[in-house]
């Protein structure tokens, strides 16, 4: 089991960290949030979860402890896997998920891609009694929002254009635009794509 890992960073593209440990370039795979927090050439450490199957080898990062409790107690709940765990995750934090659990607030997981109803009442069931991370105070507009800019701001960097320009386009577009047209991941990057006008190619403006 390979519970951490320390090194250089090689590479970041989208949610996936190439992390080097003792010459081995090791694929490792993050929210966007904790993409964005690392950086390419310095050194970083991360908790892992090995996931184990037949055909497959899968490296999950966290930021910390209380982000992989929470990544093996949702695995333990029916019908989530460890892509719907990191969703989860990359949408609320470990305190929000406790939360959610303590209020047994469902909606806050439907919310996320790839868990349905029926799923996030059993969240909400398997996990009561579990947590133990303490719960926070909901601020569920904010944390949208951040969480859906910074998935937007991965998405760029990972077509090709730099930070600097890619931000300073979501920047834009939230800055012009209403709270529905900025509560989705589709919708906002439509609106960053809007910003970075149609005759400039990722290729140039990396450059």
């Amino acid at each position: 089991m390979i519970s951490s890992v320390r090194g250089i960073v090689l590479g970041v593209a989208g949610t996936t960290a190439v992390i080097e440990v003792g010459g081995v370039g090791l694929s490792v795979s993050v929210t966007p949030q904790h993409a964005l927090s690392l950086r390419v050439g310095a050194e970083a450490t991360v908790r892992t979860a090995l996931i184990v199957r037949e055909d497959d080898l899968s490296l999950f990062g966290f930021v910390d402890t209380d982000e992989l409790a929470v990544f093996d107690l949702l695995r333990g709940v029916t019908g989530v896997g460890p892509k719907s765990a990191m969703g989860v995750l990359a949408a609320m934090t470990p305190g929000q998920v406790a939360t959610a659990v303590a209020t047994e607030d469902d909606s806050a997981f439907r919310k996320v891609s790839g868990i349905g109803p029926k799923t996030a009442k059993l969240i909400v069931l398997s996990l009561a009694g579990k947590m133990q991370v303490a719960p926070t105070a909901a601020q569920n507009a904010p944390v949208a929002k951040a969480t859906v800019s910074d998935s937007v701001l991965v998405a760029l960097v990972g077509l090709g254009w730099s930070e600097r320009v890619a931000a300073q386009a979501v920047d834009e577009a939230l800055a012009g635009a209403s709270a529905d047209q900025t509560a989705t991941v589709p919708a906002l990057l439509r609106l960053a794509l809007t910003q970075l006008g149609p005759q400039q190619t990722a290729g140039s403006a990396a450059r």
